[in-house]
């Protein structure tokens, strides 16, 4: 059965204590958890907080869990920067796991000159992965590779590649990235539930329009096809609204933002189950 969830930076100016609150209110099954998240990341990541978080709140476990990517690129041209963001990386799969996560996503990095990658840049990317598969060896929660946006210095970013990476790569699984693969068209997102699905273990659910990226889904009929795909398509894991509160038209109460969770609630449960 889908369970459904928020990204926890939906309500990133709350403490960690109140977006789980807040989570629960909405009628969420449960969240998806950013290390980022500005009350947990700049004191330290304070897991004992975020284990008792959990731990009062039994009807969202699993959670779900993202790895940070604010000013990390583990596919840097600067040496530094791409070893940090590696370690980064490897350091939040620690965490998840330690939380009972059921699954974390990452971002694959990009060529930092906004150029088609090169050799150079695979190569980085390969490391990554490496060093990923190493990580996760035994391990209970997925490790999943978010797809990106067509743009021309991404390293993941068309449903064919995604295949080729899960092929290549039997540990790891996808989180599909609607509002990024429907910035290229909805038969895109399409594509990607039809060659990527028997790998699919968490759904980024948003919109994109007019270049506009993690719009409410609620309403539009593109997204309750997508909806419809990824049900016929057997999909059982965490379907996750990943909305931007900045595209909203005001700066939103906690009220009301957990009045927009139960809206965008209903609307995904018309479609699937």
């Amino acid at each position: 059965m889908v369970r459904f969830a928020v990204s926890s930076m939906f309500f990133h100016e709350y403490t960690t204590a109140e977006i789980f609150d807040f989570v629960g209110e909405s009628g969420l099954d449960t969240l998806e958890f950013w290390l980022e998240t500005p009350h947990f990341w700049l004191r330290d990541l304070p897991a004992g907080e975020l284990h008792s978080c959990i731990s009062s709140h039994p009807r969202f476990i699993p959670i779900t869990v993202h790895a940070p990517v604010l000013d990390l690129n583990p596919c840097s041209i600067n040496p530094g920067i791409a070893a940090l963001s590696v370690k980064s990386a490897v350091s939040a799969i620690m965490c998840a796991e330690e939380a009972g996560a059921a699954v974390i996503t990452l971002h694959p990095g990009k060529r930092t000159a906004r150029r088609s990658p090169s050799g150079a840049d695979f190569e980085r990317f390969e490391h990554y992965i490496r060093v990923l598969g190493e990580a996760s060896a035994g391990k209970s929660v997925k490790v999943a590779m978010e797809n990106m946006e067509r743009k021309v210095n991404s390293l993941l970013c068309t449903p064919e590649d995604v295949r080729e990476l899960l092929d290549r790569e039997p540990w790891l699984y996808f989180t599909l990235d609607v509002s990024h693969a429907m910035g290229t068209s909805t038969e895109e997102v399409h594509t990607y539930i039809d060659l990527c699905h028997d790998r699919l273990a968490n759904v980024h659910i948003s919109r994109a329009e007019d270049g506009r990226m993690h719009l409410p889904p609620g309403g539009n009929a593109d997204i309750a096809g997508i909806l419809r795909h990824l049900d016929e398509s057997g999909y059982t894991g965490t379907l996750t609204l990943e909305m931007e509160d900045m595209n909203f038209s005001h700066v939103l109460t906690s009220e009301e933002k957990i009045v927009i969770l139960m809206e965008q609630l209903a609307f995904m449960k018309k479609y699937i189950v």
